[in-house]
């Protein structure tokens, strides 16, 4: 029971930015992370996701859709790697387009985990809590 208690407590805490431009996909995540006691905040695009990101007092994760209008999600990515207070940052593919070659192009880009479209509502709140407790998540969803 503590061992739940401080996660509950760290989550609290917690901010992710959502980065997703299909209205449906944000809300199931937005709904799964409140649940889980997470704040999350949300951008369309990855264009001036960096300067947003800035915005914010705290960022512990970076939910990443690859295929987004303007910039992609691997544009975006090269841009928070390169602002030296977000280079740390945890940043998760998060995609439709699933497909092992998909997979190795974002590992291979530098995204720090993998979460295939749709999501699973029952395994995302355990996906994210292994990745806040420094656990690598490369899921295909099959």
């Amino acid at each position: 029971m503590a061992n739940i208690d401080a996660q509950n407590e760290i989550s609290q805490n917690t901010t992710v930015l959502v980065v997703e431009d299909n209205v449906s996909n944000f809300v199931l995540i937005a709904r799964l992370l409140g649940y889980m006691g997470i704040h999350c905040e949300w951008k369309t695009s990855g264009y001036e996701v960096v300067e947003y990101a800035d915005t914010l007092p705290r960022l512990d994760l970076v939910l990443m859709d690859i295929r987004l209008p303007y910039e992609d999600g691997y544009g975006a990515l090269k841009q928070i790697r390169s602002a030296p207070r977000l280079k740390d940052t945890l940043i998760i593919a998060v995609t439709a387009h699933a497909s092992r070659e998909e997979m190795r192009k974002s590992k291979e880009a530098g995204f720090d985990g993998f979460i295939a479209k749709p999501i699973d509502p029952d395994q995302f709140p355990k996906q994210i809590k292994e990745i806040l407790a420094g656990a690598s998540v490369w899921d295909l969803g099959m």
